[in-house]
C-alpha cells in the first residue's frame, strides 16, 4: 500500500451534553424493493424498505440502542423522495442535514436510488440489482454542507460513512473526504466502513484515484471496519492477503491489519465480521476487533439460520459504535455488534429492529428460549 500523509492524533469522545447528535451518517439513502419468497424477474408485488450502508447504523443506534442520530444525504422533491423521508422519520433519525434536489418529471437530472433485493433460499443465493445512476445523493459535493456548523455550532460526537457512498462519484468521494477532515477539526470521532462492493468499483471511472482518495479518508479516522479483501480492494494493498484455511482462521486479517496500523497509527480499532456462507438461509457468523497489537474475538456461531442477510454489517457496526460511545471496552463491542448483527439476519429489510433486552438475552443461556 502506498505511503500515506502522517496520520492526526487519536480522538477522544466528545461528551453528550455538549452535542446535538450522538451520530451523524453521510451516505446514500435508497428506497429498497423486496419481492419476499418471489424472484425479481417475476414479482407482481414489492415491499418496500429504506436502506443504505451508512443510514442504517444511524438508524439502528437510534431504535435499538437510543442514541441522537441524524443522516447526511441528498434527497429528489419527488414523490419517491417523500417515500424516502417519511420512512427515514420512522425511523427517528433527524434530516435536518438532508439536501433537497429539484427533479424534473422523469428523473434526469436527479432521482431516488433503487435496490431490488431478493434474499435467496437454500442453494440459490441472495441478489441485489440496484438501479441508482444519477441518483441525488451521488450528486452530492464538497462545500454544498456546512460541515463547521454541525460538527462546531451543533456538535456531533460520532461520524459514521463508508465505501459505498464513496464510490458513488468522484463528488461523493471528496464530500466523504471532507467532512472526515471537518469532523477530527472539531474533536469529532470518525468510522468509515470499507464495503468493498466489486459492481459498483468495475463501472468506477477512476478506481485508482478513489483508492487514493480512500487512503487520505482512513487517515482521518478512528474505527475501521471491513475484511482483509476489503482493505485490498479500497485501500489498494500491494500485498496479497494469505489465503483462509477455515472459516475462523485469524491470519489474512491480522496480516492486513498489521499493514494498516503501521500505516495509520491514529486508528483506535479496525473491525469485521467473519462469514462463512453454507446457503443463502445458513451462515457461519461472528466478528473481530484489533486494538492495537491485541485481538478480541466474539463467539463464532457455526450455523446462523438466516431470513435475510442484508444489514447484517451495518447492524455489526452498529453494535460495535454504541459499545465505544458507551466507554465500554473491545471485547464488549465485539461481542454486541455480532450479536445484533445476528438478530438483524433475523428480520427482513435492511435495518435492524432489535431492542436491549433482545440482544442481552442472545449472549446469555438459552438465547432461543420462548419469552412470556
Amino acid at each position: 500500500m502506498p505511503a500515506v500523509a502522517p496520520s492526526p492524533p487519536k480522538v477522544s469522545p466528545k461528551s453528550a451534553g455538549e452535542c446535538r447528535w450522538d451520530c451523524l451518517a453521510l451516505g446514500e439513502v435508497m428506497l429498497r424493493f423486496d419481492p419476499g419468497e418471489d424472484r425479481i424477474r417475476t414479482a407482481r408485488s414489492f415491499r418496500v424498505w429504506e436502506g443504505g450502508g451508512e443510514y442504517n447504523v444511524a438508524r439502528s443506534l437510534r431504535r435499538t440502542f437510543g442514541w441522537r442520530t441524524a443522516i447526511a444525504t441528498a434527497l429528489p422533491r419527488t414523490e419517491l423522495g417523500a417515500l424516502a423521508e417519511d420512512l427515514i422519520l420512522q425511523g427517528g433519525v433527524d434530516m435536518s442535514p438532508v439536501v433537497w434536489r429539484e427533479a424534473d418529471a422523469i428523473g434526469r437530472d436527479s432521482r431516488m436510488g433503487l435496490n431490488f433485493t431478493e434474499r435467496g433460499f437454500g442453494v440459490r443465493s441472495a441478489l441485489g440489482c440496484s438501479d441508482r445512476a444519477n441518483s441525488a445523493a451521488s450528486q452530492l459535493a464538497p462545500g454544498e454542507i456546512d460541515w463547521d456548523t454541525l460538527f462546531g455550532r451543533d456538535g456531533v460526537r460520532w461520524l459514521h460513512t463508508g465505501g459505498v457512498f464513496t464510490a458513488l462519484s468522484s463528488s461523493t468521494a471528496a464530500i466523504t473526504l471532507e467532512a472526515v477532515k471537518a469532523a477530527r477539526r472539531h474533536g469529532t470521532r470518525v468510522s468509515f466502513d470499507l464495503n468493498y462492493r466489486p459492481s459498483l468499483w468495475t463501472s468506477h471511472g477512476d478506481p485508482e484515484t478513489l483508492r487514493r482518495v480512500n487512503r487520505e479518508i482512513v487517515s482521518n479516522c478512528d474505527v475501521l471496519f471491513g475484511d482483509e479483501l476489503a482493505i485490498a480492494g479500497c485501500l489498494g494493498e500491494a500485498n496479497a492477503p494469505v489465503a483462509r484455511e477455515t472459516p475462523t482462521d485469524r491470519r489474512p486479517f491480522d496480516h492486513s491489519v498489521d499493514q494498516l496500523i503501521a500505516r495509520y497509527p491514529q486508528l483506535s480499532v479496525v473491525a469485521t465480521t467473519l462469514r462463512d456462507p453454507v446457503t443463502a438461509t445458513r451462515n457461519g457468523w461472528g466478528g473481530l476487533i484489533r486494538e492495537g497489537d491485541v485481538r478480541h474475538a466474539s463467539h463464532y456461531i457455526e450455523d446462523l439460520e438466516i431470513l435475510d442477510r442484508v444489514g447484517g454489517g451495518d447492524a455489526f457496526a452498529a453494535g460495535v459504535v454504541h459499545a465505544l460511545l458507551s466507554g465500554f471496552g473491545a471485547q464488549v463491542a465485539v461481542d454486541w455488534g455480532t450479536a445484533h448483527g445476528a438478530l438483524a439476519m433475523t428480520t427482513p429489510g435492511d435495518t435492524a429492529v432489535s431492542s436491549i433486552g433482545e440482544i442481552i438475552r442472545f449472549l446469555g443461556p438459552n438465547a432461543a428460549a420462548t419469552v412470556r
